[in-house]
C-alpha cells in the first residue's frame, strides 16, 4: 500500500479555488488495479456544500445572461483543452478505475470531446413554438430559459464521461453546476475542474468530493433547482424522495438489465462476438451492458458454445496491457457483490466460462457465462454490474418478449435477426429506452440515452438531454399598447 505521506492530495474546486474540506476530513482513494491507496480526497461536509452552492448561485445571473454564442465559445475551448491534455485525463481515469489506457484513449476521450462540441452547438439551437396571436389582440411567445444551479452526482463506472454528460448540457443551457464524483473515483473529475476552471468564469463549474452523505446534503440543499444523478436504483429513489420535499427537478439515470434477443436466423458467430464484447466491456460495469441473453431454443446450444469460447478468448488485466478488453471491478465491495451472485447460483444453472476472481492483486474477475437459468432467478432479475453474461432459452417471439420485459429495469435492449419485420415489431414492444438491432452499446451525441421504469427518467445526450436543463416560460403581450 502507498504510504499516506506519499499519496496525492486531491481537493475540492469551489469559486475558482482548490481547497480541502472545511473540517479537514479526508478519505483514501484506492487504485482498483492494485488495491493500493494512491490519493486522498476531501470528505466534504455541510460547510463545503454550502460554499459550493453559494459560489454557483453567485455565478448564475451573469452566466445565464451570456449569449448562446458566448457559452458555445467556452464549451468549444473546453473541448479543445480536453484534447490537448488528453494524456493527463487518460492517466487519471485509468488510476481512478483501472481501465486499460488504450481503451480510455480510443473509446472515451473522442466521444467526450465530441459530446461537449455537440452541446456547444445545441446552445445556439433552442427551438420552440413560433410567436403568434392565439387570442385576438394578444401575441404569445415562449422563452426557454436555464433552470438555475444544478446539483449533479456522477458514478464510478465512467467518471469522466458521465461528468461530461452532466456538465456540458447544463452549462450550454446557461445553468451553473456543483458536481460530485463518486467517492471511489474523484481524480479525473478534479483534473477536469482544473481544465474547465481555466476557461469558464469562477463559480460556473464547481466540484466537491465526498461520500453518500455529501451527495445527500447537495440534494437536500435549498439552492439547487435541479438534482441529477447517475447511480443505483436505491440512490435514485432516495434522491427523488429528498428532492420532492422542495419540488426540485430530478434527472435520474439508474440501473439496467439489458435483454439481448438472438433469433434462429441470426449470424451466431457474429452475434456471439458482438455480444461478448458488449457484455464484458468495462468489466460489465455499464448500465447498458449486454448481460442478459435470450436465445431461440433451436440455436441455443450452438450460441452458448460460441459465447463461452468468446469469453475464454477475452482477457482482463493491468491498464498498460494492450491485449486486455477490460480492467478490474471498481472496488472491493463490487468484487464481493459479483462473486456473491455466482456463489448463490441455483442448482439448475451452469457456469460455461469463468466464474472466479483473477489473481490476488486488485479486483479482477474472469469473463463469465452462465446458462440454464430461469426467469425468476436472482441473477436474471437483479443487476450484477460485472463481467457476467447470462443465457436463457425461448421458444417463440412472444415468449422472448415476455422474458425481455419481465424485469424492473428498462434502459437498453437489442435484437439480433435478419428478419426486418420482426426487428420492427420488437422495437415497438420492447419496453426499453433504447433498442439496438444487430448491434449493442454504440451511442452518439445526437441520440437520447435514458430509460423507463426503475431505470429512471430524463435523457442524457441529444437535444432531449439539452431540453432537460431548461424551463419553459409563456410571455403574452397586448397589441393595444
Amino acid at each position: 500500500m502507498t504510504e499516506l505521506g506519499q499519496a496525492r492530495k486531491l481537493r475540492n474546486y469551489i469559486a475558482g479555488e482548490f481547497k480541502g474540506a472545511a473540517d479537514g476530513r479526508t478519505t483514501e482513494i484506492i487504485n482498483p488495479a492494485t488495491g493500493e491507496v494512491y490519493a486522498t480526497a476531501p470528505l466534504s461536509g455541510q460547510a463545503d456544500v454550502d460554499a459550493a452552492m453559494e459560489a454557483a448561485a453567485a455565478a448564475f445571473p451573469a452566466w445565464r445572461d451570456t449569449t448562446p454564442a458566448e457559452r458555445q465559445r467556452v464549451l468549444l475551448k473546453i473541448a479543445d483543452a480536453f484534447e490537448e491534455r488528453a494524456e493527463e485525463l487518460i492517466a487519471a481515469e485509468s488510476e481512478n478505475t483501472g481501465k486499460p489506457l488504450g481503451l480510455v484513449r480510443s473509446e472515451e476521450i473522442p466521444p467526450m470531446v465530441d459530446q461537449i462540441r455537440f452541446f456547444a452547438g445545441a446552445a445556439r439551437m433552442l427551438e420552440g413554438r413560433s410567436a403568434g396571436e392565439y387570442m385576438e389582440g394578444l401575441t404569445s411567445f415562449v422563452r426557454r430559459e436555464p433552470i438555475g444551479v444544478c446539483a449533479q452526482v456522477a458514478p464510478w463506472n465512467y467518471p469522466m464521461m458521465m461528468g461530461v454528460w452532466k456538465f456540458a448540457p447544463a452549462l450550454a443551457a446557461g445553468n451553473t453546476v456543483v458536481l460530485k464524483p463518486s467517492d471511489t473515483t474523484p481524480a479525473s473529475t478534479v483534473l477536469m475542474a482544473e481544465i474547465i476552471g481555466s476557461i469558464a468564469p469562477k463559480g460556473v463549474f464547481n466540484v466537491i468530493c465526498g461520500d453518500r452523505d455529501t451527495g445527500r446534503a447537495m440534494v437536500e440543499h435549498p439552492t439547487p433547482a435541479m438534482a441529477s444523478i447517475t447511480g443505483s436504483v436505491r440512490a435514485g429513489m432516495q434522491v427523488a424522495e429528498s428532492a420532492a420535499k422542495d419540488l426540485k427537478r430530478v434527472h435520474l439515470e439508474l440501473g439496467g438489465k439489458a435483454p439481448v434477443l438472438v433469433f434462429q436466423d441470426a449470424d451466431i458467430a457474429a452475434a456471439a462476438a458482438g455480444i461478448s464484447e458488449a457484455g464484458f466491456f468495462n468489466a460489465g460495469q455499464d448500465c447498458t451492458a449486454a448481460t442478459r441473453v435470450l436465445v431461440h431454443e433451436s440455436v441455443h446450444d450452438d450460441f452458448v458454445t460460441a459465447l463461452a469460447k468468446a469469453a475464454a478468448d477475452t482477457k482482463t488485466g493491468q491498464p498498460d496491457d494492450e491485449d486486455v478488453l477490460y480492467g478490474p471491478l471498481n472496488n472491493a465491495d463490487q468484487l464481493a457483490k459479483v462473486s456473491g451472485f455466482i456463489d448463490r447460483l441455483p442448482a439448475h444453472a451452469k457456469v460455461e466460462a469463468g466464474g472466479h476472481r483473477v489473481g490476488d492483486k486488485g479486483y479482477f474477475y474472469a469473463p463469465t457465462v452462465v446458462s440454464g437459468l430461469k426467469q425468476d432467478d436472482e441473477i436474471i432479475q437483479n443487476e450484477v454490474f460485472g463481467p457476467v453474461i447470462t443465457v436463457q432459452s425461448f421458444t417463440d417471439e412472444d415468449q422472448a418478449l415476455a422474458y425481455a420485459n419481465g424485469v424492473e429495469y428498462a434502459l437498453a435492449s437489442s435484437v439480433w435477426t435478419k428478419d426486418h419485420g420482426r426487428a420492427m415489431r420488437l422495437s415497438r414492444h420492447l419496453d426499453f429506452g433504447c433498442v439496438w438491432i444487430n448491434t449493442h452499446i454504440p451511442l452518439v451525441a445526437e441520440m437520447p440515452h435514458g430509460g423507463f421504469k426503475k431505470s429512471g427518467y430524463g435523457k442524457d445526450l441529444s437535444a432531449y438531454g439539452f431540453d432537460d436543463y431548461t424551463r419553459v416560460k409563456h410571455v403574452m403581450t397586448s397589441l393595444e399598447s
